[in-house]
């Protein structure tokens, strides 16, 4: 197995975080591992920033739904999207998970948070002075894991496919 490999496998997402700071070296790092994400037409359509402000780390939790650990996370990655640019979900989805992947890399673990079609998004985008046309497509919580649910994953044999889907008569 290589590297990459062995740190896609062994991300989890994580909503419960140490104390631990992350330093501004991995953070740095990780915004530059988005801002090399592939891109529909090279066109980089995002903004990708870090909140690390606890008092708007504690305002962007209580805003969302089902993202109330972010207060207690190290930092905050949002990625945000230019609504005019065609493929901006797809891109800024490459970003994220190239900050994630980075971020795993260092054993801090994150939890992708919705954004671009939830409720709230204005509502933070505001708060963060996102200027228009664009939109947060994803936050991102981080810090160092207080401790990591493995959840159950399909079989691949239930998932993977050759050429052409061909469901499989004996799965019940």
């Amino acid at each position: 197995m290589n590297l990459g490999s062995t740190i896609i496998k062994s991300r989890r997402s994580v909503r419960s975080y140490t104390n631990t700071p992350i330093n501004d070296e991995i953070i740095k790092e990780t915004l530059e591992c988005g801002r090399l994400a592939p891109t529909a037409m090279n066109l980089q359509p995002w903004l990708l920033g870090v909140v690390t402000d606890r008092d708007l780390l504690s305002q962007i939790a209580a805003i969302t739904d089902h993202g109330k650990f972010i207060a207690d996370a190290a930092v905050c990655f949002v990625t945000c999207g230019d609504k005019n640019a065609k493929y901006y979900l797809e891109d800024c989805s490459a970003a994220t998970m190239n900050m994630i992947t980075c971020l795993q890399g260092y054993g801090v673990g994150t939890c992708w948070v919705a954004g671009d079609k939830k409720e709230y998004a204005p509502k933070i985008a505001s708060l963060l002075q996102i200027p228009e046309p664009y939109s947060i497509v994803s936050l991102i919580p981080a810090g160092f894991p207080k401790e990591v649910h493995v959840p159950q994953k399909k079989p691949g044999k239930e998932i993977f496919f050759t050429n052409q889907w061909t469901p499989d008569v004996d799965k019940k």
